[in-house]
Parts: C-alpha cells; structure tokens; sequence
C-alpha cells in the first residue's frame, strides 16, 4: 500500500489550502480514511475521518473550517481547509483511520500570522 499526500504549503492565517491523498495497493472504497497531523514536539493527532459511507468526524480544533472528502473512482481523500490558523502548522499524513498502514511522506502546512 502506498499513500501520497501532497497539496501542502506556505499561507497566511486565513487562508485555504487542500490536501490530496493518492491510495494505491489496497480495496480503497471499504476503507475508512484518515487525515491526521504532527507538529514539532508534539504526537501525531486525528483531523478528520470519513467512513466508507462517507460519514464525517471532525477534531474539535478544525470544526467547521476543515472538510474531509473522498473520490472512490481516484482513489483519493481530500482535506479542504479554510480559515487557517497558525497552530494549524504541521506535517500532514492520511491513513485509514485506525493507521493501518505504513505512513506516508507527509505534507508541510505552514500558516503565518
């Protein structure tokens, strides 16, 4: 299995950005996925998951400015994100949601103030 995060960058607070994920190597549409995210110095926590059934959950912290999607015919998850925060700044990652699988690369959001 190999998962490729990309869409990551440089923005300021309150701006958008959106995260692409690229799953290859697995049955992806009866997969719940995950977006998750690490910050220096800190465990690597959950932003959002989606079901197979495309049901939604959100951390706290990214409530209604974070919006997790998937395309089954792409094999992709997406993470829409609007109106960053700097303590949104962290290196990004998809899994399933029980982290099932190898990580991936990640992608550096970085949001100034």
């Amino acid at each position: 299995v190999q998962l490729v995060e990309s869409g990551g960058g440089l923005v300021q607070a309150g701006g958008s950005l959106r995260l692409s994920c690229a799953v290859s190597g697995t049955i992806f549409s009866i997969r719940a996925m995950a977006w998750f995210r690490q910050a220096p110095g800190n465990q690597r926590e959950l932003v959002a998951s989606i079901s197979s059934g495309d049901y939604t959950n959100y951390a706290e912290s990214v409530k209604g400015r974070f919006t997790i999607s998937r395309d089954n015919a792409k094999r992709t998850v997406y993470l829409q994100m609007n109106s960053l925060k700097p303590e949104d700044t962290a290196v990004y990652y998809c899994n399933t949601a029980n982290r099932g699988y190898s990580w991936g690369q990640g992608t550096q959001v970085t949001v100034s103030s």
